[in-house]
């Protein structure tokens, strides 16, 4: 992560009049590097790594089309939760409208898209739970379900974690914060460039990582009120926007060495596999 200290201090540099403000941020954001500033820079990329290892072991298994195939039925799920919350109209529903832009930058054929909207509308009533758990190295997982059966979710959930070294555990949504997040491809912005980006657009972290595909992309990191303008803003300052939308960001990581992720990328494959689970937040990154 290009931490939000690191942000706050470029702040600082940029705008005497933001030195408190900037200063009182990055103390209350719980960073993950306790550095001096002047460090963080050489660091980003140790950590950058750790995420990027993470992902490359996460994103391995399974051929190619198969993982298309569940993603685009991952996608049909959200599409049939935000039609729920907000209506079938993109216009009038922006959670929709930034969702279907993800699904076409994943290259999810427009008759998929349109039979799921039109599916989400005639569904039989299901309900939404997050469930909370611990997997291999301490990780803590988010496991996000649409179900129609909760007796019956529960017990699969309680079942795939037991059998994959996990465990339903209380408390691990308090590591996650709810905020908004702006994709872009790495490629298009160096990370110097990228931090004086998050600054002028007013988002409050970045983070490299790699999609499903393994292409490197920045994570900017917002509160959730401020999507849509930090979303215009980048594009403004000429990043070409891959996706926007709202995730869970952890405050805090578990490091895994190469068995423990090998280990949790199992779990979190067997419960991604699961019909009713939507999505599996983690807070893991490989040790540096």
């Amino acid at each position: 992560m290009l931490g939000s200290t690191l942000l706050g201090a470029l702040r600082t540099l940029r705008s005497p009049t933001l030195v408190g403000s900037a200063l009182r941020a990055s103390c209350g954001a719980s960073p993950v590097w306790r550095t001096p500033p002047v460090r963080r820079l050489q660091l980003c990329s140790a950590l950058c790594a750790g995420h990027n290892k993470w992902s490359k072991v996460k994103n391995i298994k399974g051929p190619k089309d198969e993982a298309r195939g569940k993603m685009f039925m991952k996608y049909g799920m959200l599409i049939r939760i935000a039609v729920k919350e907000g209506g079938s109209n993109p216009d009038l529903n922006i959670n929709l409208a930034n969702l279907l832009e993800q699904c076409r930058s994943k290259n999810m054929p427009k008759a998929s898209i349109d039979a799921a909207i039109k599916s989400a509308e005639k569904a039989k009533p299901a309900s939404q739970h997050m469930f909370e758990a611990r997997g291999p190295g301490g990780c803590l997982l988010l496991i996000e379900v649409l179900t129609d059966n909760n007796s019956r979710t529960h017990q699969d959930i309680k079942r795939l974690l037991n059998k994959n070294g996990g465990m339903l555990s209380d408390g691990a949504r308090h590591n996650f914060n709810r905020r908004g997040v702006v994709v872009v491809p790495a490629q298009s912005v160096s990370a110097e460039r990228a931090l004086e980006m998050a600054i002028e657009a007013g988002a409050e972290d970045v983070l490299e990582t790699e999609d499903e595909e393994e292409k490197l992309q920045l994570k900017f990191i917002c509160a959730m009120s401020d999507l849509n303008k930090v979303r215009g803003s980048l594009e403004g300052l000429g990043l070409q926007i891959t996706s926007a939308g709202l995730e869970f960001v952890p405050r805090n990581h578990s490091s895994l060495d190469q068995e423990q992720m090998e280990a949790a990328s199992t779990l979190i494959e067997a419960l991604t596999d699961c019909p009713d689970v939507v999505r599996v937040w983690d807070n893991i990154q490989a040790d540096s």
